[in-house]
């Protein structure tokens, strides 16, 4: 062999050796990147002042160590077990918590904040981190990753690492259906519907532009089942309210029709549907399947109004095993229906960057 084929076979083989060992290559994630409210805040407004935190008694009873992260549920949420499944790491740090630094969130991070939607007007409500600020903050770490990794390893980094956005919930519980003469004053459901995909679309191209490439849209739950509206719900016997559960299947067309849109205009990006509306109703209607017993009211207190400070109040209520129960206060799931949804997500969604 001449020296030219040698150096040749050298070089080949260290460029080889370079993509066995980088971060992101073939089936490997590096981080999970999340934004949205409560169903994957992990304790971003314990650091805003705010009515909208759950850092206490009896909200972390099931979490490592017994404690309180800021979680609106007995432990961990559905984006936990995801990061998990991906083999990074056991749970998801908030951005806002001072005991993480670059370091943890460059494997995994959080800048989601209960009680906020797309719309800017639902975070006024109470007072929480608006949607905007979410991104300015990812913008933040950003520059944050790119001083401790390297401007090639950071841009590889976010390229590779899969985004979760779950949100939209609270714009029509907190908002639209609840603030008089607010935005059900200036748009139909149908408008309002397609006000929030325009929010959603812009922010899509706004990580992408940031360096996103794996990102997952969360559908709308089946927020008409919600125990805090089966149990307003008295003319239909605390029934599920198809109305609302409605809206969330139409808002969630025009999700996916989204999706398909942004497919085909951005050029290497992998968006994917992720079907949490699908997954609470086959629990429901299921629940034997799941090992739920109680479908309709969360572990705490009597579960059909209270969440935050009212459970924390309530305590002294609470069921023996939350473990029976799909949800765990008035509006969030428990630990063990975030396992369920982070199961099916990784059945279903993300497989396709395993």
């Amino acid at each position: 062999m001449n020296f030219y084929n040698s150096f040749t076979s050298c070089v080949l083989l260290l460029q080889f050796l370079e993509l066995m060992v980088q971060p992101g290559i073939g089936a490997k994630v590096p981080a999970i990147i999340v934004f949205g409210d409560s169903s994957v805040d992990a304790g971003n407004n314990d650091y805003i002042p705010t009515i909208g935190q759950s850092n206490f008694d009896p909200y972390g009873k099931d979490f490592e160590g017994g404690k309180a992260t800021g979680r609106f549920c007995n432990g961990r949420l559905s984006t936990d077990f995801i990061c998990e499944a991906f083999g990074i790491k056991s749970s998801i740090p908030a951005y806002l918590d001072p005991a993480y630094s670059i370091k943890d969130f460059a494997t995994g991070v959080t800048f989601a904040s209960a009680g906020t939607g797309l719309d800017n007007a639902t975070a006024d409500v109470i007072h929480v981190i608006p949607f905007w600020k979410e991104l300015e903050y990812f913008k933040e770490y950003k520059q944050k990753l790119i001083i401790y990794m390297g401007y090639k390893k950071a841009t590889r980094t976010l390229r590779e690492s899969v985004y979760i956005l779950s949100i939209g919930t609270n714009d029509f519980l907190e908002n639209y259906y609840t603030i008089p003469g607010g935005r059900s004053s200036q748009f139909t459901v149908d408008e309002y519907e397609k006000f929030l995909i325009g929010i959603t679309e812009n922010f899509v191209w706004d990580i992408y532009n940031l360096g996103a490439r794996k990102i997952a849209l969360t559908s709308l739950t089946a927020f008409g089942c919600l125990p805090i509206e089966r149990a307003t719900n008295i003319m239909q016997a605390h029934a599920c309210r198809e109305d609302y559960n409605q809206v969330a299947r139409d808002y969630n067309v025009k999700l996916i029709a989204l999706i398909d849109k942004l497919g085909k205009e951005a050029k290497g990006i992998q968006l994917v549907y992720s079907n949490v509306y699908d997954s609470l109703a086959d629990a429901i209607a299921r629940p034997n399947l799941y090992g739920f017993e109680n479908v309709d009211a969360g572990c705490c207190g009597t579960g059909k109004f209270e969440l935050g400070l009212l459970c924390h109040f309530a305590e002294i209520f609470l069921c023996e095993d939350a473990n029976k129960y799909i949800f765990w206060d008035s509006i969030h799931y428990s630990e063990r229906m975030n396992r369920v949804v982070a199961d099916y997500a990784m059945k279903y969604t993300f497989n396709r960057f395993l």
